[in-house]
């Protein structure tokens, strides 16, 4: 077994992206992006609103797509 085999088993094992729909406010997709990143849900809401606007709206198509491709 290499070094590197060896490291992979020794860490943690690493977080899946889960929606948390029951704090969440639609589908929720910012609750779950916050618990997996452990930040604030009113962060990750900000920044969808401004990267929205900022974007022209193409982030509302990644928010849907990542809402319906989840869980």
């Amino acid at each position: 077994m290499s070094s590197l085999d060896r490291s992979r088993t020794d860490s943690a094992p690493a977080r899946s992206f889960r929606l948390n729909k029951t704090n969440g406010k639609f589908m929720g997709v910012s609750a779950g992006i916050a618990d997996h990143f452990d930040v604030d849900v009113t962060l990750v809401r900000l920044g969808w609103v401004v990267g929205t606007i900022l974007g022209f709206g193409s982030l509302v198509l990644i928010y849907l797509a990542i809402g319906l491709i989840a869980d």
